[in-house]
């Protein structure tokens, strides 16, 4: 019989450190589309961690690894990861407006718990984690407030493409826990899925975007692709592959519901935005949500019912 994976203090305090980080690639990304367009923005992301990524390894005496078997994966990963799901998010964020698409990709750990179902042997679906998946969707879509949902149903296509990315995260979080059973240590499968992303998406970018048409990038925008490429992917995908290692894909991927909650509390803290009621009442169920799927709530409950 499966066990279902619960996160310890060290693995909570890695997924919240990750949600800021990859919450900060929002603002990051409001910066850059006012002066690039999307694949070179996301062709340079990817080749910037990947060369960081790869010098931190020299460094640290680190081998990547040359067999093809190991390249298949990362390439695999990489387009799973990065490539398909930046492609459909980007492409849906034109259509539609910013609050519905993180309510649509906040159906990533739903997808993650039936994709983790249908293809693990150690991460079933249990009924504390669906009760908890569609709480803490609720709670996110609370937070972000029910004016985002009023485009629902318009622009179909870009709403599917969003989703489309969601379920992508979900399965290349699956796709993701063959590193650990081939014995590479976390640095390894990032650098590797940076670089197989660039190889992709680089060639793309210079086609279709044409970047030396560009005008030369100004202090802002380096600073910007620093932050993206170095604190949102390089040491993201560090804290990626080393959750993903401990704590299984589907806890993984409640990442998506802890992003906007990083998101409105470091636009309180940086921006002095005001925070509201609703935004209280939605990070309140999505704790509880969290807890019901990392298994907290029904241990609690069967501590209780067992004691006399």
């Amino acid at each position: 019989m499966s066990r279902q994976k619960s996160m310890g203090t060290i693995e909570w305090l890695m997924l919240i450190v990750l949600s800021i980080l990859w919450g900060g690639s929002f603002l990051f990304n409001g910066i850059l589309v006012k002066v690039w367009p999307p694949f070179t923005i996301v062709a340079a992301r990817v080749a910037l961690a990947a060369l960081a990524l790869h010098l931190i390894l020299r460094i640290s005496g680190q081998a990547m690894p040359r067999d093809s078997k190991s390249w298949a994966a990362f390439f695999g990963m990489g387009l799973l990861n990065n490539v398909i799901p930046f492609s459909l998010i980007v492409w849906g964020q034109t259509h539609i407006v910013s609050g519905l698409a993180s309510i649509l990709n906040a159906t990533t750990p739903l997808f993650a718990v039936i994709v983790a179902h249908l293809l693990t042997q150690d991460e079933k679906i249990t009924a504390g984690r669906l009760v908890g998946v569609l709480t803490g969707f609720a709670g996110v879509a609370l937070m972000i407030g029910p004016a985002a949902l009023n485009g629902l149903g318009d622009n179909t296509l870009a709403q599917l493409a969003v989703l489309g990315g969601a379920l992508s995260y979900s399965v290349a979080g699956i796709f993701g826990r063959r590193f650990k059973r081939m014995g590479m240590a976390p640095m390894l499968p990032a650098a590797g899925q940076v670089t197989a992303s660039a190889i992709m998406l680089v060639p793309v970018a210079l086609i279709v975007d044409r970047p030396w048409t560009l005008g030369m990038p100004g202090t802002e925008t380096l600073a910007a692709l620093a932050g993206l490429a170095l604190l949102s992917t390089a040491i993201a995908y560090v804290l990626f592959f080393r959750i993903l290692a401990t704590a299984g894909a589907t806890n993984l991927m409640l990442v998506t519901f802890l992003i906007p909650v990083s998101a409105i509390l470091l636009g309180a803290l940086v921006l002095g935005e005001q925070l509201l009621p609703k935004h209280f009442a939605g990070m309140a169920m999505i704790a509880i949500g969290l807890a019901a799927i990392d298994g907290r709530i029904a241990q609690a409950w069967k501590g209780k019912t067992a004691s006399p």
